[in-house]
Order: C-alpha cells, then sequence, then structure tokens
C-alpha cells in the first residue's frame, strides 16, 4: 500500500505513515497534523475488537479496514457470501416441500443442482446490486461537481467495488439463522438483511467522505436493481 493511500480514522485526512519505527523495536503511532489526535488507534487493538467496533458500523473501524490495512479477502467472502445466499434459499424450498415419501431420494441427490441455481441467480443479484450503486454513484457525483463544489473524493471503482463487498459480511449471518430453525428465523433474516444494507451505506460513506443521504440513495437504487433481477430470475426459472 503506498503511503498517501493511509487516512486518519478520525477526520479522514491524509498522512503518510501510520506508526514510527524506532531502534530496540520501539513503535510510535503517528500524530495526525489536522486533529492532532492517533492516525489509527487500531494497529494497537486485537483484531476482536476491530470487528466488533466493525459490527457497530463505526466510521473509525472502516476508515482503518478500507484504508490501512492490507486486507484483500473481498472475492473469497463474497464467495462465501453467496454460499450462505444459496443455502438460505435452499433450505426454504426443502421446508416447504418436505414429505416422507421414499421418492423424494431422488429429488435429495440432486440437492447441488439446486445450489448452482441459487448460486447463479444470488450471483446475478449481486452484481445487479453493485451494478445500480456504482451507476448511480457514478452519475450522482457527476451532476453535483457540476453544481457546487463538493468535499468529495473521486470515484475509485476499484475500491469501491471492494468496500462494497466486504460490507458484505453479515450475510455470514444467515447460516446460523437458518440452522437454529427458531419461531423468530424470517424475522432474524430480515434484521440481517437491514444490516447488510446499513454496512453498505457506511462503506459508501467512507470512501467518498459523502454525505449518508448519498449513500443511503445509491443503496435504495442498487436494492431496486438487485429486486429486479431476483424478479427476472423466478419469472424464467
Amino acid at each position: 500500500m503506498a503511503k498517501e493511500d493511509f487516512r486518519c480514522i478520525e477526520c479522514n485526512e491524509k498522512a503518510t505513515e501510520l506508526h514510527r519505527d524506532y531502534s530496540n523495536g520501539i513503535l510510535k503511532i503517528t500524530i495526525c497534523e489536522f486533529c492532532h489526535k492517533p492516525v489509527d488507534k487500531y494497529i494497537e487493538y486485537d483484531p476482536v475488537i476491530i470487528l466488533i467496533d466493525a459490527l457497530l458500523c463505526k466510521t473509525q473501524a472502516f476508515r482503518h479496514i478500507l484504508f490501512n490495512t492490507h486486507l484483500n479477502v473481498q472475492w473469497k467472502l463474497c464467495v462465501l457470501c453467496l454460499l450462505c445466499e444459496a443455502y438460505l434459499r435452499w433450505s426454504r424450498l426443502q421446508g416447504s416441500g418436505r414429505s416422507s415419501d421414499p421418492a423424494d431420494f431422488i429429488r435429495y441427490t440432486r440437492e447441488w443442482e439446486f445450489y448452482g441455481m441459487f448460486g447463479t441467480a444470488a450471483l446475478a443479484e449481486l452484481a445487479a446490486f453493485c451494478g445500480g450503486v456504482l451507476g448511480f454513484l457514478w452519475a450522482a457525483l457527476g451532476v453535483l461537481r457540476r453544481r457546487r463544489p463538493l468535499e468529495l473524493r473521486p470515484l475509485e471503482l476499484r475500491l469501491l467495488l471492494r468496500a462494497l463487498l466486504l460490507s458484505c459480511y453479515g450475510k455470514v449471518l444467515l447460516i446460523p439463522a437458518v440452522i437454529w430453525e427458531h419461531d423468530f428465523s424470517p424475522l432474524c433474516v430480515a434484521l440481517i438483511e437491514v444490516f447488510v444494507l446499513t454496512s453498505n451505506s457506511q462503506a459508501i460513506r467512507v470512501i467518498l467522505n459523502s454525505s449518508r443521504r448519498l449513500s443511503l440513495a445509491a443503496v435504495a437504487l442498487g436494492l431496486l436493481s438487485e429486486s429486479c433481477v431476483a424478479r427476472f430470475c423466478r419469472t424464467f426459472s
């Protein structure tokens, strides 16, 4: 990671370094020149604490993860989230069609076909969501910059896509929500979806240094695109 890519997690200003390494293994956290606070206090924190702050959607934790770390697991996380989504849909299908007929054994032996079908649908929906968000932001930022100068960072599609994929980590919670088969499972799934959308919105705010209204509008349009693709897949499946 280049030095100019570092950000202060408090004021979002650029920083040349996160810490300075002195002799004898002594490290000193760099102080931000603008807010006079540590550039990134999380470099001393345990990963569990960072994860908890990320679950709480703290802006500082998101800045630490997106700007000041070499965390490049977004594609692995994307595959895991798609598997979780596929398992949720498959379990719903199995739950709605359970039977004690021995002939159902043939249907269960084809479960991988169901995983492939739902995995393809989930992948298409994820692509539609990310495409809707990126397309809206590209158009909206172009209009806003022509009307008045705003302190918005340039739209870096690769960085924003990475942020969107990483902020979908909440979908991993779909697995325990389905496995436990509690009466409140539908409510848990709905809350998880709201949490994922909130994380997406927070990631957009951190990357662009934008208002909450712009990030929520982008997520809403992405969700609309995803819903249209989902309906299209159900219609022609």
